[in-house]
């Protein structure tokens, strides 16, 4: 992408949105091309040349250099009869009857034109490449978009923070496993991995006020053998509303790959912060 003054203001944000769309893209200042920043581009990359006129020097006495460099360009301009334009493989042309300035001289309808063909571009790039929401999140993790593109598998306990016990394991065990993992939960997992029920703080609580001894229990005895679970590719926003559209809200749930398999636990907690 290159441009001066408002044009090249608005080249900046088309190339800001093509790499945030996943189309690889830099702005290039065709001043700085003029003192060697044009080792930014390689043969076959596409020039896109924004210039309401087609007729700035610094623009133009760059253009040379990248044919030379055998890069086609691409022009958005409102004059056809421009050097630019001239010089340019494809032109996008963007006519304008008048600038909304009142004395048909600050760059702002033109500009804006500029953006729109710019944005249009970015878009279609985005489809052809079949562009997925997943895409878009991981090329924004901060800001509102990441938190609300983020899935499971970003957010849950993993590893040695993951609270898991075997079928067979002891009931002091599994009240450990609780205790050090701090999530109110546990995922009770079979030889292959595969989840076989899970243990909440209040699975343990109502076994206790049936009056029963705990310890004397099995952990299949106690676990509820078929909990509501989410997969990892889940995303946190959808985890989040299955957990609190119930009758009775749940807090913690065990994360599953789409083999089945316990890779996490995720609380509650863990998505709103």
């Amino acid at each position: 992408m290159t441009g001066v003054g408002k044009s090249g203001i608005i080249a900046q944000k088309i190339a800001a949105t093509l790499v945030s769309t996943g189309t690889s893209a830099v702005y290039l200042h065709p001043t700085d091309g003029m003192h060697g920043c044009l080792g930014v581009v390689r043969k076959g990359d596409v020039i896109l040349a924004i210039g309401k006129s087609g007729e700035s020097e610094e623009l133009l006495g760059i253009l040379s250099a990248i044919k030379k460099i055998g890069s086609p360009v691409i022009s958005i301009t409102a004059n056809a009869e421009s050097a630019l334009a001239k010089n340019s493989d494809i032109i996008l042309l963007t006519e304008v009857k008048r600038e909304a300035c009142p004395f048909n001289l600050v760059p702002t309808n033109s500009t804006t034109a500029a953006l729109v063909i710019g944005d249009a571009l970015a878009i279609t790039l985005m489809k052809m490449r079949k562009f997925k929401p997943e895409d878009f999140g991981l090329l924004h993790p901060g800001g509102s978009i990441g938190r609300r593109l983020a899935i499971v598998g970003d957010l849950m306990r993993t590893g040695e923070d993951n609270a898991v016990v075997s079928v067979n394991d002891s009931i002091k065990k599994m009240l450990l496993e609780i205790t050090d993992k701090r999530c109110g939960a546990v995922s009770v997992a079979g030889k292959d991995g595969r989840l076989l029920g899970f243990i909440t703080d209040f699975d343990i609580r109502r076994t206790l006020e049936k009056r029963e001894d705990v310890f004397s229990k099995k952990i299949r005895e106690i676990m509820n053998p078929s909990p509501v679970f989410v997969f990892s590719d889940t995303k946190a926003s959808d985890a989040l509303a299955l957990m609190q559209n119930r009758e009775k809200p749940i807090a913690v749930l065990p994360v599953l790959n789409r083999k089945k398999k316990v890779v996490g636990i995720i609380h509650m907690h863990d998505i709103l912060r």
